[in-house]
């Protein structure tokens, strides 16, 4: 992922990954703040955020499914 450059409220060109870090931020760490003595630390613990987001998080816009399951329905359905 790369930080986009353009300027403030600007965010056509990464409207996508700024929703995810917003869910991140606000599911992750927003009342849940832990003291990670190492950024390994912290980089694992975003990996396993990420897991959980793909596999395991539950939306109602994805009809009741996780992103992977949704995405797996799409595709047997357009076969």
């Amino acid at each position: 992922m790369n930080q986009s450059m353009s300027r403030k409220g600007k965010s056509t060109d990464n409207g996508l990954i700024a929703s995810f870090f917003g869910t991140l931020k606000r599911e992750m760490f927003f009342g849940f703040q832990q003291n990670f003595q190492l950024l390994t630390e912290l980089n694992q613990a975003i990996k396993e955020y990420i897991h959980y987001y793909n596999t395991k998080r539950i939306k109602s816009k994805l009809k009741g499914l996780t992103p992977i399951e949704y995405r797996v329905s799409v595709l047997k359905t357009s076969q």
